[in-house]
């Protein structure tokens, strides 16, 4: 068994470290809140100070948000990575560009850690069944190191090769289709709808036909139910297909579903929907076509 520090405890982190509990090692869970920290140590995680729990630990899983967050948490003042013992593993979680976990593995190299660009995609269901599809890049000694912590956290560990970046392009290639696909869910019920479809039975349809999708499958019934409780927030959106198209646009690459996909998030977020389910795209379409969703009155 393994010591563990897992640094973000949102919807993905949180299951994240459940599953390296269950599976018997010792894990803190930091958090900049205090109370998920707290939930998390009444499950049975570790308590410590971020000096105290990167000292313990063999591993690091770090599931921030974006490349900023990742660099402060690990390299800025304070960070973690100071304070793990050389050999130790950082694996790394965020949605980043290739070029970042690049420069994020040699700042690791430098100071005698190893590292992991393993994005991640399963959503916080499977996250907290420790059931990920973990899309991974390095060096051997790193996929080795982290190996326990793999195993518990993931249904499938794809391994992308020796070099750093490689992880992150496959996760930028699979936040291309699952955006555009629930834009294009989105679109899709608001076009059954307008035509007097019962949306619930839109979902048993389509479910059962070509047109289908797992986004779709995922994100439509939240639509029907009204329900836009944040299992994966709208304001992720922007972030990762702008990722998507910065990369797009180094390669001279044309990409124009990212970009209308990208589009119709960004006005979700400019109507205040940005912290809430990201099903709630179809609110886009609903607003101009003043079309009436579930729940609504």
């Amino acid at each position: 068994m393994a010591t563990i520090t897992v640094i973000g405890l949102g919807s993905m982190g949180m299951g994240m470290a459940q599953s390296l509990l269950r599976a018997g090692h010792v894990v803190h869970g930091l958090d900049i809140s205090e109370a998920r920290m707290a939930a998390f140590q009444a499950e049975g995680g570790a308590a410590g100070s971020v000096a105290e729990a990167a000292a313990a630990s063999d591993v690091l899983v770090c599931v921030v948000l974006n490349a900023a967050q990742t660099r402060e948490v690990l390299f800025g003042a304070g960070g973690a990575a100071a304070h793990l013992r050389p050999g130790a593993v950082i694996l790394s979680c965020a949605t980043i560009a290739p070029a970042e976990a690049r420069e994020f593995a040699e700042v690791a190299a430098g100071r005698g850690l190893l590292y992991l660009d393993a994005p991640i995609s399963g959503g916080a269901a499977k996250a907290a069944q420790g059931q990920l599809s973990i899309m991974a890049s390095g060096a051997a000694e790193a996929f080795a190191a982290a190996g326990p912590a793999l195993e518990a956290m993931a249904a499938t560990v794809h391994e992308l090769g020796a070099e750093p970046g490689a992880g992150s392009a496959m996760k930028a290639v699979n936040q291309l289709l699952a955006g555009v696909h629930i834009a294009a869910m989105g679109e899709a019920v608001a076009l059954g709808i307008s035509q007097g479809l019962d949306p619930a039975r839109i979902v048993q349809v389509i479910s059962a036909s070509a047109g289908t999708s797992w986004m779709f499958e995922n994100r439509a019934p939240h639509v029907v139910e009204g329900d836009y409780t944040p299992r994966s927030a709208v304001a992720i959106w922007p972030k990762d297909l702008g990722i998507v198209g910065g990369i797009a646009a180094s390669a001279g690459l044309p990409v124009p579903m990212t970009e209308t996909a990208l589009a119709q998030f960004r006005a979700a977020v400019e109507a205040g929907d940005a912290q809430i389910d990201d099903a709630a795209v179809i609110r886009v379409y609903a607003r101009a076509a003043g079309l009436s969703l579930p729940g609504e009155s």
